[in-house]
């Protein structure tokens, strides 16, 4: 068994391990291989990958979050077959090592709840609860309900990306979190978003009330299978259904192009949003449990 740096040639390998352990997981080959190859910005990121034999057997990631200040050990995740063999500690070590040689004190990481003492032995305690949802788009209900009078439901594709990242600074004031939140960097926002070839434009909805983005609802697609990346509304909109709106309105229009399951994850202190999932037909599939340790 081997762990080294992650390489473009992995990502296929990493995809179908992803597959595998976390199934309700969206990200597909090309995005893991952008990912690897051209890291975003300003992130210190890195990735490691466990090979035993010709097998891809594990996976890491870790860097600096850019909105926090905290390091973030990311998906860390071994392949059943491969369990017990020492390798989910070789690939904590990596990246750990990783993250205090860029001066990182304090790592935020998620965990499996049958793995949270895996995750206590190296000093993680949990701090929220996260709900993982499907829901199967062949079961979805009624169209996207009447919005207030002034307000206009468009595809991501219509709209310009400073009046997204505008909208997406707004909205996230008040996300759910460990520590409070700076707004996304515009060249990390880029990166991750708009620039994201897996972000669906034809089915990612926005209200517009004129020219300003007040709501929005983004898809990443992988083939048949969508993650909502976020669903939010600028705080001054809130309280008018605009959230359901647009992420009905989004989850029709990828039914219509051939999405068969979407996938979403909220904080279980995310009430509103939790209602919305549940009252579109989301159904729980997983729990994860957000910690923090000192490095």
């Amino acid at each position: 068994m081997e762990i080294r740096p992650a390489v473009p040639a992995d990502a296929a390998a990493v995809v179908a391990l992803r597959a595998s352990v976390y199934p309700y997981l969206v990200r597909g080959e090309h995005a893991t291989r952008r990912m690897i190859a051209s890291p975003p910005p300003g992130e210190d990121w890195a990735a490691f990958v466990a090979e035993a034999g010709a097998e891809v057997a594990g996976w890491v990631s870790a860097y600096r979050n850019p909105r926090s200040g905290l390091g973030q050990i990311s998906l860390l995740h071994v392949h059943p077959g491969h369990r017990r063999r020492g390798i989910g500690a070789a690939l904590f070590a990596a990246a750990a090592g990783h993250l205090r040689g860029i001066g990182v004190t304090r790592v935020a990481g998620t965990t499996t709840v049958e793995a949270l003492g895996f995750a206590r032995r190296y000093g993680f305690e949990p701090t929220r609860e996260l709900r993982y949802s499907a829901l199967d788009l062949a079961t979805l209900g009624s169209p996207a309900p009447p919005v207030p009078d002034g307000i206009r439901l468009v595809p991501l594709r219509d709209v310009h990306e400073d009046a997204l990242y505008q909208a997406d600074v707004a909205a996230a004031t008040d996300e759910p979190g460990d520590v409070p939140g700076e707004p996304t960097p515009y060249s990390t926002w880029r990166y991750e978003i708009w620039e994201n070839d897996s972000l669906d434009r034809d089915a990612s909805t926005a209200a517009l009330a004129g020219s300003e983005i007040v709501s929005f609802s983004l898809l990443a697609r992988d083939g048949d299978r969508a993650w909502s990346d976020m669903t939010a509304t600028v705080p001054a909109w809130r309280g008018r259904g605009l959230a359901r709106a647009v992420k009905t309105e989004a989850l029709h229009r990828a039914a219509a192009s051939g999405v068969r399951t979407a996938y979403t994850s909220n904080d279980e202190s995310n009430a509103p949003m939790l209602a919305v999932n549940v009252r579109l037909g989301y159904r729980p599939v997983a729990r994860q449990l957000a910690c923090l340790a000192g490095m």
